[in-house]
Formats: structure tokens, C-alpha cells, sequence
């Protein structure tokens, strides 16, 4: 029959013409449901393209090489940062892109060069370095904004990304930038004849942890 032998040289197609054919077969099988039983076979087929297409469907959301594409790693970035503060589960950040657990953390791991956990946390730390930095936020505050569990676990995570407590970390980097203020504001008075006047959000503070 004319039908069956179709399908065998269907593997080789594309997924949408798959299913523009596994149409064809079935519309062929119901003309055929009068005659014999060769439409059964026919069917069962059919069947088995069906599920070809969605495992074809399923691989196609990673790009070649394995990693997420760049739809899937933009949503997946938008939700981890606009949740930073609470749990980003596995589950959920697969159900993002329509994966399994354990593919998306193959495809996670292979685009970020971390599995998820690792990352979320890497990312908690980036944000808590901008806080530190951009605000007068004591580290307790900044560690819950941040999602981690407690200050402990900020400089838990923050001396394990830098060698450094975050407390220590902060005064280092206010020091530098207290240092480049004043050497813009000399070179600016040198030009005008003025006094130097430094802002007092540019003074530095003692950072207790």
C-alpha cells in the first residue's frame, strides 16, 4: 500500500512536513477502514510519527552545542532577577521553557557555566556588591533584599566569591572611590583656583560587620 510505504521515507523530513503527512496518512487510513484491515497498520504508523514529531519538538528548544537559546536564557535571567529574593527552584525555572528537570539543567549548565543553584547565588552576591556600593544599607538589610538567609550567609557566599568579607570588600572600594573624587576635585581646582568641597555621600563610612 501506498500509504505505509510513505511513511518510511518520512524520518528524513522536516517536523512540519511530518505532520502535514501523518495527516495525509490518517485521512488515507479512513478511506481504507471500509475495505481491510491494512488500515490499521496504517494507523499505528501514523501513531508512531505523532510521537517522533513531539520528541523532535521536545530537542528543538536547545540550540546546537546544547545550551538554552536566547528566548530561553533571557526568561530565564528575567525570572531569576525579578525573584532574586526568594527561591528560583529547578522545577519552576524549567516549567519556564516547557523542559524537564534534568534537561534544563544540562542545557543551564552548558549556557551559564553553572548548574542553577550555583548561579542563583552568584547572582545574589553580584546584586549585594551594587547595593553595597550604591547604598548606605546595613549588611543585614542587604543580605534579606538579596535572598540570602541572614548576614552569615551573605558573608558566607560574598568571601567565597572574593576573598573577601563583605565588610572589608565595601570599605576597599569607598576608599578608591574617595580617592578618585579627590583627585578629580584637585584637578578641578588647580583649573578654577577654587577650594576643594567634597560632597558628604562621598565621605566614607566605617562598615561594621
Amino acid at each position: 500500500m501506498e500509504c505505509i510505504g510513505a511513511i518510511f521515507e518520512l524520518n528524513t523530513r522536516e517536523p512540519r512536513e511530518r505532520v502535514q503527512h501523518v495527516i495525509a496518512l490518517l485521512d488515507a487510513a479512513l478511506g481504507e477502514l471500509h475495505r481491510d484491515h491494512s488500515a490499521k497498520g496504517t494507523i499505528l504508523e501514523a501513531a508512531l510519527l505523532l510521537r517522533q514529531q513531539i520528541d523532535a519538538q521536545a530537542t528543538a528548544g536547545i540550540e546546537e552545542g546544547g545550551g538554552l537559546l536566547a528566548w530561553q536564557r533571557r526568561k530565564v535571567l528575567v525570572h531569576i532577577d525579578s525573584h532574586i529574593a526568594g527561591p528560583s527552584r529547578v522545577g519552576e525555572l524549567s516549567a519556564l521553557i516547557q523542559r524537564s528537570e534534568a534537561h534544563f539543567s544540562r542545557a543551564f549548565k552548558h549556557t551559564f557555566g553553572a548548574p542553577p543553584h550555583a548561579f542563583v547565588i552568584r547572582r545574589r552576591v553580584e546584586l549585594a556588591a551594587r547595593c553595597m556600593l550604591e547604598t548606605d544599607a546595613f549588611l543585614s538589610e542587604i543580605a534579606l533584599r538579596c535572598g540570602f538567609t541572614d548576614q552569615a550567609h551573605l558573608c558566607k557566599h560574598f568571601r567565597q566569591a572574593t576573598g573577601q568579607t563583605p565588610g572589608a570588600w565595601r570599605r576597599v572600594r569607598r576608599m578608591q572611590n574617595f580617592g578618585n573624587h579627590s583627585e578629580d576635585a584637585a584637578s578641578a581646582d588647580v583649573a578654577t583656583g577654587s577650594k576643594p568641597v567634597l560632597p558628604i555621600n562621598q565621605v566614607p563610612r566605617s562598615i561594621s560587620i
